[in-house]
């Protein structure tokens, strides 16, 4: 790859990152091609973007991107690094312990995600329960709707029994 290419990489790579606000870091050498195919499918049909990257053109990228603070990842950015693009928070982390039930890769070294930052393969059960932002949205139409349904059941319930009781007192 000559200059240009690079250069070139470097902006196309800081346009993504820069579009992205949920990135994972990851190392998957030692993994067969069979097994790296493997996981490229999975992201795929997860719509997670991964690709395998050089730490000196990331960390460039990152350095390009403005109004975002990548911190402590640029160290992590040593051995074999592949970068996985969600838009959902815990997909990747839920693709990668899913991958290691028959693999001892991807190894998480660290995940941005909307601006907070988790260092260490140990945050992949915290990643991992983050709940996306549909469910969050469900859940808060959920609770919204909750106390409605019960001022609504409370009336018809009542709304019933007076009835019955009016009905009763009729006939007597």
């Amino acid at each position: 790859m000559n200059r240009e290419e690079k250069a070139q990489y470097i902006d196309d790579l800081a346009a993504e990152l820069s579009a992205a606000n949920i990135l994972y870091l990851t190392d998957t050498a030692d993994l067969t091609v069979e097994n790296v195919n493997n996981l490229r499918r999975r992201c795929f049909q997860s719509n997670i973007s991964l690709k395998v990257v050089k730490n000196t053109l990331l960390k460039k990228a990152m350095d390009q991107v403005e109004g975002k603070n990548y911190g402590e990842l640029v160290g992590l950015l040593k051995g074999a690094t592949s970068i996985m693009i969600s838009q959902e928070a815990n997909a990747p982390a839920r693709l990668i312990q899913e991958f290691r039930k028959k693999n001892p890769k991807p190894i998480l070294k660290g995940a941005y995600i909307e601006e907070a930052i988790f260092i260490g393969d140990n945050q992949l059960v915290t990643l991992e329960s983050m709940k996306s932002k549909e469910e969050l949205i469900g859940e808060i139409v959920g609770l919204l709707q909750s106390p409605a349904k019960n001022v609504l059941s409370g009336l018809k319930g009542a709304g019933g029994k007076i009835a019955g009781i009016l009905k009763t007192l009729e006939e007597r």
